[in-house]
C-alpha cells in the first residue's frame, strides 16, 4: 500500500474520533463544558475490557487498575520519534500534577509491535526517567494486541517497504484518558500541550473525588 494512502487511513480514525465524540455524544439540550481537550456527555464506544502481559511478565486485566484514571497510549518500544515524544507529554503533564492528583493516576504503554516488545524490552523502555513515573508496559500476543487496538479503534501496521529487524511501525498517535471504571473520558492527539493535559485531568480529578 502507498504509504501516502496508507497515512490517510491512520489519520481518518483520529479525525473521526474526534468529529464523533464533539458532535454526537451530547444528549439534545446538554451543554459541553470545554476547558481543555474534548470533553462531552454520553457514553463513547471506545476502550473495554482487555487480558494482556504486563513488563514483569505477569498476565493483568484492566481490573488491576481499577479505581485509577487510566492515560494511555499505543506505540512501541523501538519507535524513533512519535511514541518517546507522547510519553514525554505524559510525563510533563503529570508533573503539573500535586502528589495526591499523580497517585490517582496510572499511566500506560501498550505496544502494536508485540513480536519484539518482550515483558523484558518493554521493562527496559518504561523505566526511562524522561517517561511518567510508574509508566506500565503492557505487551501481549498478536492477537491479544490486535483485540485491544480494535476495542480503543487503534490502526497500526508494519512498514511494508521495511523488511529488516528494524522495521518501522505505522500507527495512530492518540492519549486517552480512562476513568477508574475504565470508561471513555478524553482523548488527545500527537503534540498536544501539555499544560492542556494537565488542567483536563485536574478537571476530572476534582470532578470525581474517588
Amino acid at each position: 500500500m502507498p504509504r501516502p494512502l496508507l497515512w490517510l487511513l491512520i489519520a481518518a480514525p483520529t479525525v473521526l474520533l474526534i468529529a464523533f465524540f464533539t458532535l454526537y455524544l451530547t444528549q439534545p439540550g446538554e451543554v459541553v463544558e470545554r476547558r481543555s481537550g474534548v470533553r462531552t456527555t454520553g457514553e463513547a464506544l471506545v476502550g473495554g475490557p482487555f487480558e494482556l502481559i504486563d513488563q514483569t511478565g505477569a498476565s493483568v486485566t484492566q481490573e488491576a487498575y481499577a479505581g485509577k484514571v487510566m492515560l494511555i497510549y499505543f506505540g512501541y518500544t523501538y519507535c524513533p520519534d512519535v511514541c518517546p515524544f507522547s510519553l514525554q507529554i505524559m510525563a510533563a503533564a503529570m508533573d503539573q500534577l500535586d502528589a495526591g492528583q499523580q497517585a490517582r493516576i496510572q499511566p500506560i504503554l501498550i505496544t502494536v509491535d508485540p513480536e519484539r516488545d518482550t515483558p523484558e524490552q518493554m521493562a527496559r523502555y518504561v523505566s526511562s526517567p524522561a517517561f511518567p513515573d510508574g509508566l506500565v508496559g503492557l505487551t501481549g500476543s498478536e492477537e491479544q494486541i490486535a483485540a485491544v487496538a480494535r476495542a480503543y479503534r487503534v490502526v497500526y501496521q508494519r512498514a511494508e517497504e521495511d523488511s529488516s529487524s528494524d522495521y518501522l511501525m505505522d500507527h495512530s498517535s492518540i492519549i486517552y484518558v480512562m476513568d477508574g471504571d475504565g470508561r471513555f473520558v478524553d482523548l488527545f492527539t500527537s503534540g498536544v500541550d501539555p499544560r492542556d493535559v494537565a488542567l483536563r485531568l485536574q478537571d476530572f480529578l476534582e470532578e470525581n473525588p474517588g
